[in-house]
């Protein structure tokens, strides 16, 4: 585990990310699209902090399970208010739903414990290398 990481406490993720220029569109204001990479690595810590390390998933699905995958089915992000240059975030990852072979996560990107940017709720699914869900074992995080 590294701080970069973030921590889980409460069920939750958290994870704090800085605005940097390249965020933002001309005006200083955060470009609608940072706000899925902001959520992404939130997405991405928190799974790594329960144990799916997405080199070994990768790894181990090439050996035992060529052509497996992870994909986005569905994605939703509300946009509340404007988040720009500097602000410090916090990207909340909480699990919704985790089915056989789908994991539903609810995001939210903070300032402070007053303001919300921006929600979002992404549906993952595991799929076969013939295109098709396959179950993915929670525990042992493999497919």
């Amino acid at each position: 585990m590294h701080p970069l990481d973030g921590k889980i406490r409460d069920g939750r993720h958290y994870q704090q990310v800085r605005v940097y220029y390249e965020d933002t569109d001309f005006s200083g204001i955060v470009y609608h699209a940072s706000y899925l990479r902001f959520m992404e690595r939130g997405r991405t810590n928190y799974l790594r902090l329960i144990g799916a390390d997405h080199r070994a998933l990768f790894e181990q699905a090439a050996a035992e399970a060529p052509g497996f995958a992870f994909v986005v089915r569905h994605m939703d992000i509300t946009f509340r208010k404007p988040a720009h240059m500097d602000d410090v975030l916090d990207i909340i990852t909480t699990p919704e739903e985790v089915r056989g072979a789908s994991v539903t996560l609810h995001q939210q990107v903070k300032r402070g414990e007053d303001y919300e940017e921006a929600t979002g709720m992404t549906l993952e699914e595991a799929l076969s290398g013939a295109a098709q869900l396959a179950r993915v074992d929670m525990v042992g995080h493999g497919p």
